[in-house]
């Protein structure tokens, strides 16, 4: 599929796989696609940041490369290693068989057919469909020495194997970084790539993203459970729950069969929406009903 020509056409696309997009979204991801310019995005956990790669790479039918952060990830893991298991045996048959040309085997042992491609290497190659979407997800995860490679491959487009050579992307591929911003991100990385932070949304575009990913849920149910969420933002929390807890927990709802929140509802199901034991502890009993009651308040007609 063609690249959109227009942020009308980015939200189209979005929301053909479920992801309701704002406009300021689809300006930033519309000029990510349309100047070839990686786009980072930083926000809380569970605001959707990584499903716009999906969605993206969903709706424009690219194939989606996923490189996980973590801590201790370094270039050989994101870009490549070789299959020793296999190269050892290829040696132990050449050492068994006799006469072996050792130039010939290590030109052999260092050729694709030992090679492992993670995930830039892959994002690097042809393909039919087009440039993939490249997801780099949670590098505030990462340290600084892979920020500086990553800063290197992403200019160029390029990587290099020491064995192999330099391999250059035909077509740049589609680069969304994600950060929950649990450490600063270099300002060197950011400034190679157009930026966007990722909010909460607010209860109207909520409704419409549960509407989506969620639509069996009644309607009255929905307007319940995305105001006692919005509600539920506003205390002192260690994590706030993000939409994906929204969506997860009106799932749970629904298998349920509740029609209406009630405290005690609330009570059996935080777990779907809160993820740590002090935050659950500080709605039990009364606090619960205290939010729930602020939420329907808010929903009363004026």
């Amino acid at each position: 599929m063609t690249q959109p020509d227009s942020i009308d056409a980015v939200q189209s696309i979005l929301g053909a796989q479920g992801y309701v997009c704002g406009r300021a979204l689809a300006t930033v991801v519309f000029l990510s696609l349309k100047l070839g310019r990686p786009l980072f995005l930083e926000g809380e956990a569970g605001v959707g940041k990584t499903e716009i790669a999906k969605a993206l790479a969903s709706g424009l039918k690219r194939r989606l490369i996923r490189l996980q952060c973590y801590e201790g990830l370094d270039a050989s893991s994101a870009v490549y290693e070789w299959n020793f298991p296999a190269q050892m045996v290829a040696i132990r048959t050449a050492e068994a068989s006799g006469g072996a040309d050792r130039s010939a085997l290590q030109s052999e042992l260092f050729s694709d057919e030992y090679l492992i491609e993670r995930p830039l290497l892959q994002a690097m190659r042809p393909d039919e469909n087009g440039a993939p979407v490249l997801l780099i997800d949670e590098l505030d995860r990462t340290d600084e020495p892979f920020e500086a490679f990553l800063l290197e491959a992403l200019s160029d487009f390029q990587v290099t194997i020491p064995e192999l050579g330099t391999v250059n992307a035909p077509e740049p591929p589609i680069v969304i970084v994600t950060s929950n911003r649990t450490r600063e991100v270099h300002d060197a990385l950011k400034r190679r790539c157009l930026y966007h932070w990722v909010d909460y949304p607010d209860f109207d575009r909520e409704i419409e993203i549960l509407r989506a990913r969620a639509p069996e849920a009644a309607e009255a149910l929905s307007r319940e459970v995305v105001a006692f969420v919005q509600h539920l933002r506003t205390e002192d929390l260690f994590k706030k729950p993000g939409v994906a807890e929204t969506i997860d927990w009106a799932k749970c709802l629904l298998a349920l069969d509740v029609i209406n929140l009630s405290p005690e509802v609330i009570g059996d199901t935080l777990g779907a929406i809160l993820k740590y034991q002090d935050d659950i502890q500080k709605l039990q009993g009364s606090e619960a009903k205290r939010i729930l009651d602020q939420a329907k308040a808010s929903l009363e007609p004026a």
